[in-house]
């Protein structure tokens, strides 16, 4: 089959048995979740200017937002198993649009960390529903269902942080993020009026933390296959945060280029994932994690190591091209996580081993931080590269697909 068959195939598949507006809702929902969560490392450099935060304390406001992120992701399992994905992603968009009100009138210091925790938190609640719904619509394509919204992840990430960028130029900051208020709620309604009432509803038996549900879900996260998995995932995004975190303040302070031409070449960065992830969840469902995910890691590891010796605006975009294929690498383990986990708890096992493997990840903005203000800016993305070096290895410990 051609290339064009492929793909008028998978989407014929996506949008059968009306399943497609609730899949668009839900992936609009991780464009604005994830998309405005990049214009933190957009606008950086203006917040820097702001508040006259260093490297290190800018790395730590985005250690903040993802640690809380991360934080909220048991919660999200649990009220996903005790009230279903629908309720959940839409409690979610309300939240996020509330707390992003409270942000935008940050004034001080504290109040941008506190705000942006606050922020974190209301996002969480996406992360985990977003997955079950896809999973729950598309059983048996859930790699390429998870991969077309993580795509419309990178979409908001491509876009966004532009918007925003753009907008703070010409007004604030605040507005740069304040935009999306209204959007938020939008995409609450097309939730509400999209999603089928009984999408993996829940039926109460997950009624909180208690310590027979904390045992069975412990028991099931502890199995030697998910621990490695997490671990691998553990790796990943802390590279992913790090690199993310840094890289348009890094293509600015370092390589000379200007705030637009750097929100530019970020903005490309994920453009690419909107093509790259679904083709990995794609490859995932057919080749399988141990087939799919090396080759992601060996061409991300050169793209970190040659990073540093590049000058000039051309071998900047090629190297962005190469390093954009970091964002595959979620349409492969997160399918494969999530498939090793039993039904009845799924939300809270996935919930508690994001929480886990995020905050720790989570981290590496604060330490990338530190090593860029004490003169390594340049061997930092090498001890990144390296970094995904040791997951290579740890990737071929990984059973293959059941």
């Amino acid at each position: 089959m051609s290339f064009g068959g492929t793909l008028n195939e998978t989407f014929e598949t996506m949008w059968s048995d009306g399943r497609g507006p609730a899949l668009l809702a839900v992936s609009a929902g991780w464009f604005l979740s994830l998309g405005v969560r990049m214009v933190y490392p957009a606008l950086l450099p203006a917040l820097r200017d702001t508040y006259g935060m260093s490297l290190t304390l800018g790395g730590f406001l985005i250690t903040v937002l993802w640690v809380a992120y991360a934080l909220g992701q048991l919660p999200g399992g649990l009220l996903t198993d005790r009230l279903g994905e629908r309720d959940v992603l839409i409690a979610s968009t309300v939240i996020a649009a509330v707390l992003l009100t409270f942000f935008v009138f940050s004034n001080s210091v504290v109040v941008l960390f506190v705000a942006t925790a606050l922020f974190g938190l209301g996002t969480a609640l996406y992360g985990v529903a977003r997955f079950t719904a896809a999973a729950a619509l598309y059983p048996e394509n859930d790699g390429t269902a998870i991969g077309v919204t993580l795509a419309a992840g990178q979409i908001g990430n491509a876009l966004l942080p532009a918007v925003a960028g753009a907008i703070t130029a010409a007004t604030a900051w605040q507005l740069g993020f304040g935009f999306t208020i209204p959007i938020f709620l939008l995409v609450t309604v097309l939730l509400w009026v999209a999603l089928p009432s009984d999408l993996s509803a829940g039926d109460g038996s997950v009624d909180g933390i208690s310590s027979e549900l904390m045992r069975e879900v412990i028991s099931e996260i502890r199995r030697p296959k998910v621990v490695l998995t997490a671990l691998v995932l553990t790796l990943a995004f802390g590279v992913w945060q790090a690199f993310t975190g840094f890289y348009p303040t890094y293509l600015i302070e370092q390589k000379g280029l200007s705030p637009t031409v750097a929100a530019s070449l970020f903005g490309l960065f994920f453009a690419l994932g909107i093509g790259i992830q679904p083709a990995t969840g794609a490859a995932y469902d057919r080749f399988g994690l141990r087939r799919t995910l090396p080759v992601l890691f060996v061409i991300v590891i050169s793209g970190l190591l040659v990073l540093p010796t590049l000058e000039g605006i051309w071998p900047l975009v090629g190297i962005t091209v190469v390093l954009s294929f970091m964002l595959g690498n979620i349409a492969v383990l997160l399918p494969y996580l999530t498939a090793q986990l039993p039904n009845d708890i799924q939300g809270t096992c996935l919930g508690l081993t994001r929480t886990v493997y995020m905050t720790i990840g989570a981290t590496s903005p604060f330490i990338f931080g530190a090593i860029a203000d004490s003169g390594l800016f340049d061997e930092g993305f090498w001890i990144l590269a390296g970094v995904l070096g040791i997951n290579l290895l740890l990737v071929f410990r990984l059973p293959k697909n059941e």
